[in-house]
């Protein structure tokens, strides 16, 4: 039986080391997002996934002082990388919790901002976290979503081995509950969840050497490397060979990668006027209409 709560890629340490990378390099889209929904001084903002550092840094700089940000991750391990990275960097306003993005515990329409990056795709279930994120903002406040396709993965020239490990992690995935698709979907999600204005912005990414996203692919086969071989979708030394194949390939300067299809999503919960509120305003513009 699957692990449904289970994270695609694991938390091992190399995996740490990524996200770390990924949040450095990644930081323009992420300041390019947080610009478009208009992160203001003094917002309350909570990030679920946030891993080792996620966005909290880029976060406490947009709310100031005066705002705060909660950082939700359910990986021990991580949560203790990111109170110490909230430590190293004086991130006064900054506080991290251990928990479920599914059940954080915190309170409902606390947060003017619910974010969101890369976990989505790599967990069964996705709509349960967008459920709750949509729970803890007021209502006007933002539920901002950013989240990868696999469909984007190209290599030229292309390699029999990029094909098959795609291919193997969309078997692993496909039995294992979780979407490699779902950045395609994150509006649905957003719309589902009851919030409404939804905007989306499309990134294709280009991943020359030395950026994050050039090894994704035998990044990923290394870290579910023990659940491939346990469900006898692929052998070990297969699987060896095919990583093999896949990093000498991506050594080449010439091989031209595009690290996926991403999409940035976000949403506002509705304002609810309440009968007494919406019966003054009828009262008051008929009034005018009558002058």
């Amino acid at each position: 039986m699957a692990h449904i709560d289970q994270y695609l890629l694991g938390y091992r340490q190399a995996e740490q080391e990524q996200l770390q990378r990924q949040a450095e390099m990644l930081g323009d889209e992420a300041r390019g997002l947080f610009d478009r929904i208009g992160v203001f001084a003094g917002a309350r903002v909570v990030e679920i996934g946030c891993g080792p550092q996620g966005t909290l840094k880029l976060l406490a700089e947009r709310v100031g002082p005066r705002g705060t940000v909660t950082g939700v991750e359910r990986s021990e391990e991580a949560v203790l990388l990111a109170r110490e990275f909230v430590v190293d960097h004086k991130l006064d306003n900054v506080d991290v919790i251990h928990s479920d993005g599914r059940k954080t515990g915190l309170p409902r329409g606390a947060f003017d901002l619910a974010t969101v990056r890369s976990v989505l795709v790599n967990v069964p279930q996705p709509e349960q976290i967008v459920a709750e994120m949509a729970e803890l903002v007021r209502p006007g406040g933002i539920v901002a979503l950013y989240e990868s396709d696999y469909s984007g993965f190209i290599c030229d020239p292309p390699l029999p081995a990029w094909d098959e490990v795609i291919d193997l992690l969309r078997t692993y995935s496909s039995r294992n509950g979780i979407d490699p698709f779902i950045g395609r979907k994150i509006s649905r999600l957003l719309r589902e969840a009851g919030l409404i204005d939804i905007q989306v912005v499309p990134i294709v990414r280009n991943s020359p050497q030395g950026h994050v996203h050039r090894t994704l692919l035998p990044h990923f086969a290394e870290n579910l490397r023990e659940r491939l071989v346990a469900q006898k979708i692929v052998g070990n030394d297969e699987l060896d060979d095919l990583i093999s194949k896949l990093r000498c390939h991506l050594d080449d300067p010439h091989t031209l990668v595009m690290g996926g299809l991403f999409f940035q999503a976000w949403g506002r919960r509705p304002v609810r006027y309440k009968w007494p509120l919406v019966k003054y305003i009828n009262c008051v513009v008929s009034a005018e209409r009558l002058k």
